[in-house]
């Protein structure tokens, strides 16, 4: 499957394919309304939004846009986050996106930073895109960090499936 990083690792994080049996360790993610609360259009009940980005995992899995990889901790794998490359529309055009989320009891303990570099340098290493960008909404501050950290600059800000976003861009 094309920009599944499947098996990479970092110093702390394995990547894998989500499988249906991550529902549960994920739905924390969607229980605590700092999660979402810069993203309009995101279901307000945890379980539906939960069900609703797993099918999206799966559906990209199986039509080759992507992936999304569960990152889990190397030594306890405990599910940490995710992420992945997608391919995104943007203005019209196809892009290939960094995209990451960690679960909130993770958070700020650079596991994304640590995830999105990894995507950064498989994609540049195996020549998957000549660039490649972060869609981050203009008020997630953490989230614009990471993508600062591992070299991205914002190239426009533009209004993504209803919401105010930065479009960070690293070219190779």
């Amino acid at each position: 499957m094309k920009f599944l990083l499947e098996g990479e690792r970092t110093q702390r994080l394995t990547f894998r394919k989500f499988t249906p049996l991550d529902y549960a360790a994920w739905l924390p993610f969607h229980q605590n309304k700092a999660s979402s609360q810069f993203w309009s259009g995101v279901p307000k009940e945890p379980d539906i939004a939960c069900k609703q980005q797993f099918k999206g995992i799966f559906e990209r899995y199986d039509n080759n846009q992507g992936a999304m990889n569960a990152l889990v901790d190397s030594n306890s794998h405990a599910l940490i986050g995710m992420c992945g490359l997608l391919i995104q529309e943007v203005d019209g055009v196809s892009e290939l996106e960094i995209g990451y989320s960690i679960l909130p009891e993770h958070w700020r303990r650079g596991y994304a930073y640590e995830a999105a570099k990894k995507c950064k340098e498989v994609a540049f290493k195996n020549k998957w895109a000549t660039h490649l960008i972060s869609i981050i909404h203009i008020d997630n501050i953490a989230s614009q960090k990471v993508a600062l950290k591992i070299g991205m600059q914002i190239e426009k800000t533009i209004t993504y499936k209803n919401n105010p976003v930065h479009i960070y861009r690293v070219d190779r």
